[in-house]
């Protein structure tokens, strides 16, 4: 095996999908989904619990490419 001479580790790992358009069977709208943001953000959430509740209970891959923010 060679010798790395960086302290990079690669690229390798899991990435996004590089499209970012909305999935059509998501069945709320981008207002819907702020709401929804905004109520679980307010229950004192971080951004990435908010991302996982979001994905696991709602069926929402990606907040941006439902709301482009």
């Amino acid at each position: 095996m060679a010798k790395m001479h960086s302290r990079a580790r690669g690229k390798s790992g899991s990435k996004k999908p590089a499209e970012k358009i909305l999935k059509s069977w998501i069945k709320y709208s981008s207002e819907e989904i702020e709401k929804l943001v905004i109520k679980l953000a307010k229950s004192g959430k971080t951004t990435a619990q908010v991302g996982l509740e979001l994905r696991d209970s709602y069926g929402i891959p990606s907040v941006y490419s439902a709301t482009k923010k």
